[in-house]
């Protein structure tokens, strides 16, 4: 008996000490504590509810709440959305490859991928689809996330495809073996003119930065001096893809980006002077929803002077997330550091715990105080900052560019603004693209495409499809917006028959963000100048 007492004190002696070591110092306990807590809570209601409740949806309920206290970027996603979320960033998916959208509750097919599964197996644009393993998939049940659920899948397995064709009463059947659909970042490379090479970059995934060197490779070969990186609506992606891309641009050693948290030390990325491109005239375009690794990019070049940034203020996401999974397959995002540009400003907008509202309403309200078409209006809530050679930048919320171009309003009038928002100039072109679908076929640049729209007084068409559809007509206002509208209608019908990069060619003719920029590179002001100082007057 003796024996078996000391080694029970000697092993809680030991005991005592582990858990005294472990966990001293730290904040472990409380959170244990805490955590304690909230499974008591969960028991309890489990146990005592007055009606019956499915505790893991309680949970996966709780989850984005628990998370929205901490910052605007901190998420919790479900293991159904998990496979949606990463597939946005990497650079191929598992489909069918079509493009779509929904109209009258039915899924129609606005473009094919070229040699893609869909177009092997027979699907052209234009088609409707109808069913989908021989259920009827039209009605309220059609919505883009239902539809992403019943036509992706894994590779090689099949899908049947209920297909209505324009000008047929008989629904075909197609059948689809799903494979790897490419999607591009770099989606649209071209010559603006004789010398200006045009880059438009969607997003940062896995592939962007050699898809990159595949456009850069591609304007060489039309001896391009100078470059346009376009990060309008780009909502970023990955730090990695976006630290390639300005180290192609800057000379060696320039601070790229840096990161920093509270359990995150500081780590510097830096040009290692291995780039193709560290010399040639660069201007980067920017817009209220460039963000995050679009920002990074752009405040390297602004802040090593590297080139000059043409736009609007951008958005404003300096916050690094890291991904953490669970066993269930879903996963978090959580913030763990944030961004700093090399001058040492850190572009994050500010926010409140819990003050998801008011971050998400801030394009809104820069749009209602007159930001977007006066640089006057511009708020700096961050203090000043220096680039390399002595120009004042700021911090505390986005890149505000060098050169700010205002929204174009000078036609907008509100039967446009309704005709826009309310989906009907989209739905006209779409269905004249559908009914006129043979002869534009025939056409295969935007050039061409456009000269025989331009003939076809689509506005005025336009205006009696829209008053059938219950839009007034507004003579004055029809006139007023013309350009507006016939621009709009010739972009969606160009897109639909063409591509991305018609598309984009069309709409950059009349921009003025690209007018500014080739104002800048025609006046040779496309590296920035020190600023002057000011002189001061004394005595001697």
């Amino acid at each position: 008996m003796p024996l078996i007492m000391a080694i029970c004190v000697v092993a809680g002696i030991l005991i005592g000490t582990f858990y005294a070591n472990h966990f001293s110092g730290n904040r472990l306990s409380i959170i244990n504590f805490s955590s304690n807590k909230l499974n008591n809570l969960l028991h309890v209601v489990d146990d005592q509810y007055v009606d019956t409740v499915d505790i893991n949806e309680l949970v996966e309920n709780a989850m984005p709440k628990i998370l929205s206290e901490l910052d605007p970027h901190s998420v919790y996603i479900s293991a159904k959305n998990v496979q949606a979320a990463n597939d946005e960033l990497k650079g191929s998916f598992s489909g069918v490859g079509i493009e779509f959208n929904i109209r009258q509750d039915t899924l129609r097919v606005l473009n094919v991928i070229a040699n893609g599964p869909a177009e092997r197996a027979g699907v052209i644009a234009g088609d409707k689809i109808v069913s989908v393993n021989d259920t009827l998939f039209v009605g309220k049940s059609v919505n883009n996330e239902e539809a992403m659920h019943r036509l992706k899948g894994p590779k090689d397995t099949k899908v049947k495809l209920g297909i209505l064709r324009y000008g047929e009463t008989k629904m075909r059947q197609i059948t689809v073996t799903r494979g790897d659909i490419p999607q591009k970042s770099v989606s649209v490379t071209y010559m603006l003119d004789e010398t200006t090479g045009y880059i438009k970059i969607k997003n940062f995934g896995e592939n962007t930065y050699p898809e990159m060197l595949i456009a850069l490779a591609k304007l060489s070969q039309e001896d391009f001096t100078n470059l346009v990186i376009d990060l309008r609506g780009n909502t970023g992606g990955y730090l990695a893809s976006a630290v390639q891309i300005a180290n192609e641009l800057l000379p060696k050693g320039c601070l790229i980006v840096y990161t920093q948290g509270r359990k995150s030390p500081r780590q510097e990325y830096r040009s290692d002077g291995r780039g193709s491109y560290q010399q040639i005239p660069l201007v980067v375009l920017i817009d209220e929803v460039s963000a995050s690794a679009s920002e990074i990019l752009a405040g390297a070049i602004q802040d090593n002077d590297r080139g000059i940034i043409i736009g609007r203020r951008s958005y404003g996401k300096g916050l690094v997330q890291q991904p953490i999974a669970f066993n269930d397959g879903s996963m978090i995002r959580l913030t763990i550091a944030r961004y700093y540009t090399p001058a040492g400003r850190c572009i994050q907008k500010p926010y409140t715990h819990g003050g998801g509202k008011d971050y998400e309403e801030d394009l809104i309200y820069r749009y209602e105080h007159g930001e977007y078409f006066s640089q006057d209006s511009i708020k700096h809530t961050g203090p000043e900052y220096h680039t390399a050679i002595g120009r004042t930048v700021y911090g505390g919320g986005g890149i505000t560019p060098d050169y700010f171009v205002p929204e174009d309003t000078t036609d907008v009038t509100s039967y446009y603004k309704e005709a826009s928002m309310s989906g009907l100039i989209m739905q006209f072109a779409y269905s004249y693209t559908d009914e006129n679908r043979g002869k534009l076929k025939s056409m295969t640049t935007m050039k061409e495409m456009n000269s025989y729209l331009k003939k076809q007084n689509l506005v005025e068409a336009f205006a009696a499809y829209a008053e059938r559809n219950g839009l007034r007509r507004r003579n004055l206002m029809i006139n007023k917006s013309h350009r507006l509208i016939e621009r709009y209608i010739h972009s969606r019908i160009i897109y639909n028959i063409l591509d991305e990069q018609a598309w984009m060619e069309y709409l950059n003719r009349e921009d003025p963000a690209i007018t500014k920029t080739l104002e800048v590179f025609k006046e040779g002001k496309a590296f920035p100048k020190k600023p002057e100082t000011q002189k001061k007057n004394g005595k001697a």
